[in-house]
C-alpha cells in the first residue's frame, strides 16, 4: 500500500504545529469516530478496517514529504524534529468489519497524543466513511435479492480507488462477485462478466456474434439480448444458440436483459425459454438498477434470477455520504481523564463523552434488540435485569430480565503495535452476514424501518448531563 501519510487536510497538520508550539503535543486524548442521523442510513455496514490498518502501519514521513511540508513555510523546527522517525505509538478500538452499526455508536476510538490523533483523522474518516457507506448501500441492494448480485460499477466509480475498494465493501454488503479485475486479485473475489453490446453490433449478425461467443465461452454462455429486439431477436436467437450447445455437451448459464421494461420482458422471456425446454437458464437484469427498483420489480412478479448493480451501488447513489465525523472525547490531565463533549443548538450534533463502549443486548431468542452505549470501565451484570432509556425521551424505557450482552468494539492497536488478526475477506463476508440475521427484518426493511433502540448507559448519561448542565451555567454568564 502506497504512503499515505500526507493524506489529510492542511488544518491537522496546522494544530500539530500548534500544538507543539504550545508544548501540548504529547497529551494524551480520546477520539471517537461515528456517523451521525442521516436519511436512508438508519443503520450501516462496518468496512475498510483492514486498509486503516495498513494506513496506521505505513505512517511515516520521507524525505520526500519533509520537502514539501517545509517548501510551504507554515511550520516550526520543532515540528520537523517531531514527525522525523515518526511512528504511531497510540492504542485503538474499532468495530469489526461487518458489524452493524447506528448513528452515534463509535466506529473507532483513537487514543493516543493530540499530534498523532490530529494526524490520522481525516484519512482514517477517508477509508472508513467510504467503504462503510458502500457496504451498506450494498446490504440494502442484496437483501431485496436474496443475494444473487454481482457488482458492475467500476466505470461509473469515482476514481481508480473508489472502484477497488469500493468493489471490496460491496462483497462485504453481500454481493457475489464483482466485474473488477483488480479488486478480484487484490482481494481474492470472485469476478463475472460476459460482453458488451459492442460485441454483437461487431459482427455480421446477433445470431453470429451469439454463436462466437458460445463457441469461444460454451461453459460460461450468459447472452446478451436487447441489442435489436429483445423478444423478436434476441431472445429467439438466444435459444437457438443454447440448443447448439446442449447438443454438444455444453449447458447455457442464460441470458442477460440491460434496458426496456425489465419486469415484461422477464416474464416474457421466462415463458420463452421454458417452452423451449431452457427452465433452468438464468435471466440476468442490469441497467441503473438499485433497490428501490427492484423491489418494485418483485412488486410486478418479474422473472429475474441475478442482477448486475454499478451506478447506484457504486456511487451510493441515494446517499451520497456517510457523514462520518472524528471528535474529540477526552483529554488526560496528570492520567486523569477530563471528559470533553462538543455543544450544539443542534442535538445531533451534541457528542458524548467519555472512553467509551458498544454494547448489543440480545433477548433469549439471540436476536438483537437494543444497543447501549456505555462507558468502558461500567460493569453490567446479566443475572439481574437492565432497563434503558431513550436519551431524549427519557420516559421511553424498557427493562430486560433474560438477555445477554456482546461487546462491539474490539483491540486493533495497543501501544503503536497492531494485536488484530485481520480475517480474510471471505471470513469477513460470513460475518457481516451473521450480523445481518442477527437483526428482524422490520429494523432492515426500506420503507419506514422500525426504530432500534440505542441508548446510553446510566454512567454516560450521567457525565453527559453534568458536562450539558455546566455549559449552559458558563453561557448564562455570557
Amino acid at each position: 500500500m502506497r504512503n499515505l501519510t500526507l493524506l489529510t487536510d492542511l488544518y491537522q497538520l496546522s494544530m500539530m504545529n500548534g500544538y507543539v508550539e504550545t508544548n501540548t503535543a504529547d497529551k494524551k486524548a480520546i477520539f471517537d469516530l461515528f456517523y451521525r442521523v442521516a436519511p436512508g442510513l438508519d443503520f450501516a455496514v462496518v468496512a475498510g478496517l483492514e486498509q486503516a490498518i495498513q494506513y496506521i502501519n505505513d505512517l511515516r514521513f520521507d524525505d520526500d514529504d519533509i520537502a514539501y511540508l517545509k517548501s510551504l513555510n507554515l511550520f516550526g523546527d520543532k515540528f520537523f524534529k517531531k514527525i522525523h522517525n515518526f511512528k504511531f505509538t497510540g492504542s485503538i478500538r474499532a468495530m469489526r468489519e461487518g458489524e452493524i452499526v447506528f448513528p452515534s455508536e463509535p466506529i473507532m476510538t483513537v487514543t493516543a497524543t493530540l499530534f498523532e490523533c490530529q494526524l490520522v483523522e481525516t484519512a482514517l474518516l477517508n477509508i472508513i466513511n467510504h467503504q462503510t457507506l458502500i457496504a451498506t448501500k450494498a446490504l440494502k441492494v442484496t437483501q431485496e435479492t436474496d443475494g444473487g448480485v454481482a457488482e458492475f460499477g467500476l466505470r461509473r466509480a469515482q476514481g481508480a480507488d473508489a472502484g477497488v475498494y469500493g468493489a471490496r465493501a460491496a462483497m462485504i454488503g453481500g454481493c457475489k462477485s464483482t466485474s473488477n479485475v483488480l479488486a478480484g486479485k487484490m482481494f481474492g473475489v470472485k469476478v463475472t462478466g460476459t460482453m458488451s453490446h459492442s460485441w454483437i453490433l461487431g459482427f455480421e449478425s446477433e445470431e453470429v456474434a451469439f454463436r462466437t461467443y458460445a463457441r469461444i465461452y460454451p461453459n460460461n454462455c450468459l447472452l446478451l439480448v436487447d441489442t435489436y429486439d429483445t423478444l423478436h431477436s434476441g431472445v429467439p436467437n438466444a435459444i437457438k444458440i443454447f440448443a447448439e450447445l446442449r447438443a454438444s455437451g455444453h449447458k447455457p448459464v442464460g441470458i442477460r436483459l440491460d434496458s426496456g421494461d425489465l419486469a415484461y420482458l422477464s416474464r416474457e422471456a421466462r415463458i420463452a425459454l421454458d417452452n423451449a425446454g431452457f427452465s433452468d437458464a438464468k435471466i440476468f437484469a442490469s441497467g441503473d438498477i438499485d433497490e428501490n427498483i427492484i423491489a418494485s420489480l418483485k412488486t410486478q412478479d418479474a422473472k429475474i434470477d441475478m442482477w448486475g448493480i454499478g451506478t447506484k451501488l457504486i456511487t451510493s447513489y441515494s446517499t451520497p455520504s456517510l457523514g462520518g465525523v472524528f471528535k474529540l472525547a477526552g483529554i488526560y490531565e496528570n492520567d486523569k481523564l477530563i471528559p470533553k463533549m462538543k455543544f450544539s443548538d443542534t442535538q445531533e450534533k451534541i457528542t458524548n463523552p467519555g472512553d467509551k463502549t458498544v454494547l448489543r443486548i440480545y433477548k433469549k431468542d439471540g436476536m438483537a434488540a437494543a444497543d447501549l452505549i456505555a462507558l468502558k470501565n461500567e460493569v453490567f451484570d446479566t443475572n439481574k435485569s437492565l432497563t434503558i432509556f431513550h436519551p431524549i425521551e427519557t420516559w421511553k424505557s424498557k427493562t430486560f430480565t433474560e438477555f445477554s450482552l456482546r461487546e462491539l468494539p474490539v483491540d486493533i492497536f495497543k501501544d503503536g503495535e497492531c494485536v488484530y488478526n485481520s480475517p480474510t475477506i471471505e471470513d469477513i463476508i460470513l460475518y457481516a452476514k451473521k450480523c445481518k440475521d442477527e437483526f428482524w427484518p422490520e429494523y432492515k426493511r426500506l420503507i419506514n424501518p422500525h426504530v432500534y433502540k440505542v441508548d446510553l448507559s446510566d454512567g454516560l448519561y450521567t457525565m453527559r448531563q453534568a458536562l450539558l448542565k455546566k455549559n449552559m451555567l458558563l453561557r448564562s454568564y455570557e
